[in-house]
């Protein structure tokens, strides 16, 4: 049976496939391989993953999640997914400052391909990393903190430089949320877009570039009833209007630990549309985030056709020599495409070509035919912990310029 990534579109050329069970094993398995690529949870829309080695898959390792109250920070194994680490986190009294769409992801391979939530004052996941392990290109151990020179590079870094095993992330005090649905947001309001997106602790428009609703996750009660010209919601509703809400997360206001709200879907339920789908992203400096979203409504009869919903999320800047948050506060203009790689590519480069004045970076899990720069340091850095190129593959190569 071919391995795929979770839509379907990636299927993975391996040679082989590992599934080792102690850091031990992994370690021999890394040395010996002349070329290797860890896979986390498959939710990338591109091959980011893929390699023609040795793919590794850590889903039998060790699973202990140790939380240290002290310091208000938690261990986890890379494998480890938000779906099974937040209810511990949060029976410890804390929360992670932020969480994505779905908490079905692995920790490792959302920090490593830039993954975030929203909010205008709450950084991508990856910024809560505080210290990461790796297997490098030799198959020893390498632990780099914050504050490492090289850590910086280490954390958005595509499994370019060894395979991750464990992270430890910053913890805050738990709190709750209420989430609150929108509707009949116009185009008009933009002119409001920063004091809409900064309403609550996360905010989400969804929209098909025609009619767009407001997803509002607050620490307080709602009590504005004409809230920006929408109306409330009468019932639960899905990001896509046509899907039912039931593995959505609870809406209607109804207070509840954040990590219950601050994510869209249940994890006992199948995300979206269970694979159905395609992805792009593409990020845009917040200065530019009016312009670029009223650039996108003219086209949005050019979009429609191959899209299912778009969706617009703010992000706080980082230092993270990949993030495409790096140096810079953000607007993620997220497309959820219908399953169709050869209808959808022109229009991604559409889009592409509309938002290019504004300076945007790619979601590195996601479709996307411009590549950015490649930080030098980062080069560097690549060159230097993995000299052979042992974790390299067309994705990397790329981005590289090799």
């Amino acid at each position: 049976m071919t391995l795929t990534n979770w839509a379907g579109n990636t299927a993975f050329r391996a040679r082989d496939v590992h599934h080792p069970t102690s850091l031990d094993e992994l370690q021999r398995l890394v040395a010996a391989s002349p070329q290797v690529r860890a896979l986390g949870s498959g939710h990338s829309f591109n091959d980011v993953a893929d390699t023609t080695g040795d793919l590794v898959i850590l889903d039998r390792m060790p699973d202990a999640v140790e939380i240290d109250s002290a310091a208000a920070q938690v261990r986890v194994p890379a494998r480890t997914t938000y779906a099974r680490l937040a209810p511990i986190v949060h029976e410890a009294g804390f929360a992670l400052a932020n969480m994505a769409s779905l908490p079905h992801i692995s920790v490792a391979g959302s920090v490593a391909t830039g993954t975030h939530g929203s909010g205008d004052t709450v950084q991508g996941l990856a910024a809560a990393v505080a210290s990461l392990d790796l297997v490098t290109a030799d198959g020893s151990l390498l632990t780099l903190s914050r504050g490492d020179a090289d850590f910086p590079g280490a954390v958005v870094a595509l499994g370019a430089l060894g395979v991750v095993t464990s992270l430890t992330l910053d913890l805050i005090p738990a709190f709750e949320v209420r989430q609150y649905v929108r509707e009949g947001l116009t185009v008009d309001a933009l002119a409001d877009f920063d004091e809409i997106m900064s309403s609550g602790y996360s905010v989400s428009l969804f929209t098909d570039w025609r009619d767009t609703r407001v997803w509002l996750k607050r620490t307080e009660e709602l009590t504005s009833p004409g809230w920006y010209g929408t109306r409330p919601a009468d019932a639960p509703r899905h990001p896509l209007p046509t899907m039912p809400a039931d593995s959505c997360t609870l809406q209607l206001g109804v207070p509840g630990p954040w990590h219950e709200r601050l994510p869209h879907f249940r994890p006992d339920f199948e995300p979206s549309g269970a694979g159905d789908e395609l992805q792009s992203e593409l990020i845009v400096p917040r200065e530019h985030a009016v312009k670029a979203l009223r650039e996108l409504y003219t086209i949005g009869d050019r979009i429609r056709p191959v899209l299912q919903i778009s969706e617009v999320r703010t992000i706080a800047a980082d230092d993270l020599w990949l993030s495409p948050f790096r140096g810079r506060d953000s607007v993620g203009i997220h497309f959820t495409w219908v399953k169709d790689p050869a209808g959808v590519r022109p229009v991604l480069e559409l889009v592409e070509e509309t938002l290019a004045p504004f300076d945007p970076r790619p979601h590195w899990g996601k479709l996307f035919t411009r590549w950015p720069s490649c930080p030098d340091r980062f080069r560097s850095l690549a060159r230097r912990l993995d000299p052979a190129g042992k974790f390299a593959n067309d994705f990397t190569r790329i981005l590289l310029g090799e």
